[in-house]
């Protein structure tokens, strides 16, 4: 088997940043006038390790603070590390903050050429390659103004415009996706789609998780400048979620450990495949003790034919008093996408306080639009307590959910189109509702 060769290499990797009360504190270190620490140290990357092979597209995710940009400007070189190594191979192309890399004052031509230059082309080669960077940049004649006079979306149009098509053996992006239009953000990811395919490394930072789950084989959980650990987009994204929600617990295993789901045992499926790894966590003041699907005639099932009605049902028991309790079920298909889902807050069906020792019988029942495959289910109780959102359970990906068509149109759920097709002769009549003569 042929060895994977590795394009970013991160060993033990740490960003230390001096936090000091006030001014005058950093001016008298400084100046060597005082030996007392007057900084408090704050660790925006601790000790974190990631490799990632050619060829791969791999995601970083975490919360604001967690180290996603700051991993990014060490290995583009805009940081240095306070400890640890970096290794790359390959030409990096990086499209950074908002504005990093250009000049303020210069127009859009000029920067395409100082970032070429920055990059390693000769002006030769940029010159062959301006055609194709003002088509995909697509913003006319303010390529000859000064890009500070630039909106976020022309900016970010040009920047990635530049990244792409300087033919990088790496691509770095961060969260500036996110500022250009729909129909731009499109055309950039159909531009990831093209990279995948030639084999080109791509390192992607977004709050997306559609876009991480859709483009990433491979996602790194941040939190706080630690690594949690890294896996296939769907399970990372569910511990994600379970971080926002702060239910998670570190194993000791720092870069490959998972929170720990072994907390309780899980609630009962009536029937279908049951995930032996499923995900659970919450605080279980109110608790999932059983869930089941039932096809229109009302028979527990998990292959449900498309255009027939479906019911999904869950069972919660209430261990405390729960003031407004939310029940939630959320589909998703095998790479982790969210497809659809829905709940009783949204639905209007339940805003009711409910007290310990009740249980509630909760069914969605609809029809199954879903295009035929496999999909996965998940459940949720949640609710609000004095503005603070609670997790009380949640069940990711705990059931499996077959859709069986014979016909299945573009997308991932068919709108029941109704086709009418004329030999295009005109039919008319008269205002009196009489057939023309």
């Amino acid at each position: 088997m042929e060895e994977r060769k590795i394009a970013i290499q991160v060993t033990d990797l740490e960003k230390v940043y001096k936090l000091y009360d006030k001014p005058s504190d950093r001016l008298k270190e400084a100046l060597g006038l005082t030996k007392k620490k007057k900084y408090k140290e704050h660790h925006a990357l601790d000790r974190v390790n990631m490799t990632v092979y050619q060829g791969e597209t791999v995601g970083i995710i975490g919360t604001n603070g967690s180290g996603k940009s700051t991993i990014l400007k060490i290995i583009t070189g805009v940081l240095n590390p306070t400890e640890g190594q970096v290794r790359v191979n390959g030409r990096i192309s990086a499209l950074l903050e908002l504005g990093a890399g250009f000049h303020m004052e210069y127009n859009g031509i000029e920067n395409i050429y100082l970032n070429g230059t920055m990059i390693g082309f000769s002006e030769k080669e940029i010159d062959e390659k301006l055609d194709s960077i003002l088509a995909f940049a697509d913003i006319g004649d303010y390529v000859y103004q000064p890009v500070k006079t630039y909106s976020s979306g022309m900016f970010v149009r040009l920047a990635f415009a530049v990244a792409i098509n300087i033919e990088p053996e790496i691509l770095i992006v961060d969260e500036a996706l996110s500022v250009g239009d729909v129909f731009f953000q499109a055309k950039c990811y159909q531009k990831f789609e093209e990279f995948k395919k030639m084999g080109k490394t791509i390192l992607f930072v977004s709050h997306d998780l559609s876009s991480i789950s859709k483009y990433c084989d491979r996602v790194v959980l941040l939190n706080q400048g630690i690594k949690l650990g890294e896996g296939p987009p769907g399970r990372m994204i569910d511990v994600y979620k379970r971080v926002l929600v702060g239910q998670y617990q570190v194993n000791e295993d720092r870069d490959g450990g998972l929170p720990d789901d072994r907390e309780q045992p899980g609630a009962a499926a009536a029937v279908g495949s049951v995930n032996p790894e499923l995900l659970e966590y919450g605080t279980r003041a109110a608790y999932i003790s059983e869930y089941y699907i039932t096809d229109e005639a009302g028979l527990h099932t998990t292959a449900i034919v498309k255009g027939q009605r479906f019911t999904i049902h869950m069972r919660v028991e209430f261990a405390e008093d729960v003031p407004a309790p939310i029940f939630a079920f959320t589909v998703k298909n095998v790479k982790g996408t969210e497809i659809t889902g829905t709940n009783t807050m949204i639905e209007k069906a339940f805003l009711e306080p409910v007290r310990a020792g009740e249980r509630k019988e909760i069914s969605f029942s609809q029809l199954m639009s879903l295009q035929g495959g496999e999909y996965l289910l998940s459940f949720g109780v949640t609710g609000y307590e004095q503005d603070r959102f609670q997790v009380y359970h949640r069940l990711y990906d705990v059931v499996n959910l077959t859709v069986i068509s014979d016909k299945d149109t573009v997308g991932y759920y068919d709108m029941g189109t109704t086709v009418t097709v004329s030999d295009g002769k005109v039919q008319t009549a008269d205002r009196g509702g009489a057939e023309g003569q």
